[in-house]
């Protein structure tokens, strides 16, 4: 599964990078997105892409709401995106591109979980194929939410997590936006482990509450833990 990602791009560069014709206020970097938040996605409307917030954590239209979901939304899976219920319909009609520079998964390391960041080699943002829904309360509220879709890890990811989200290269967001184009058996395939890099970073992310530049910092080698206090 895929349950935090970071996006560093701020607002005016996403907007040129995912070529949309409508921006997002002074959005702060997500250092650590995780669900339920509010984060940046990248949908097509009548006049062309459009950049909007909405709650990770896929909402389907015909639920009794965020509050009453039972399973976890905040992925789909490839192999069977297209059939369930929760996911069908916006996988027919509403796709959508999650903008992201990195995700984090966790490995057990003795008796503790070290987070891994999982970047491209060159540093560049990219976007994890997403789908969107909207709920409408029965007081007329409004929610736009969205899930990411995830596939098998590639060699990379697997001594971490047998899971990764797809990653698509730009040559495919433009496809996979647009409802009408059916979407190919290996464009949900995972993204090539060479163009990929890891990097240990620091438990600071293993809390949502925590969203600043510590949790990207390398994680270093301890040299000593004092089995009486558990310091350094």
């Amino acid at each position: 599964m895929c349950g935090r990602y970071s996006n560093l791009t701020p607002p005016e560069a996403m907007r040129r990078i995912y070529e949309t014709v409508t921006g997002l206020p002074n959005v702060p970097p997500g250092y650590n997105c995780a669900p339920t938040q509010s984060l940046p996605v990248v949908r097509l409307g009548p006049q062309g892409r459009e950049l909007v917030l909405m709650r990770w954590g896929l909402v389907p239209a015909w639920s009794a709401g965020p509050e009453q979901m039972k399973i976890s939304t905040i992925n789909a899976r490839a192999e069977t995106v297209a059939g369930k219920p929760t996911f069908r319909a916006a996988f027919r009609s509403r796709r959508c591109l999650v903008p992201a520079d990195g995700f984090y998964e966790w490995k057990t390391e003795g008796k503790r979980k070290q987070p891994y960041r999982f970047t491209l080699t060159d540093g560049r943002p990219f976007a994890f194929a997403g789908l969107w829904e909207r709920w409408l309360g029965r007081n007329g509220e409004t929610l736009d939410s969205f899930t990411i879709i995830v596939t098998n890890a590639n060699p990379l990811v697997q001594p971490v997590h047998d899971r990764m989200p797809v990653i698509l290269p730009p040559e495919s967001w433009g496809p996979w936006l647009d409802p009408a184009n059916p979407v190919p058996g290996d464009l949900l395939a995972p993204y090539p482990a060479e163009a990929m890099t890891a990097t240990a970073v620091s438990p600071r992310v293993n809390s949502a509450r925590n969203n600043d530049p510590g949790c990207l910092e390398p994680e270093q080698p301890r040299l000593f833990e004092d089995p009486a206090t558990g310091s350094r």
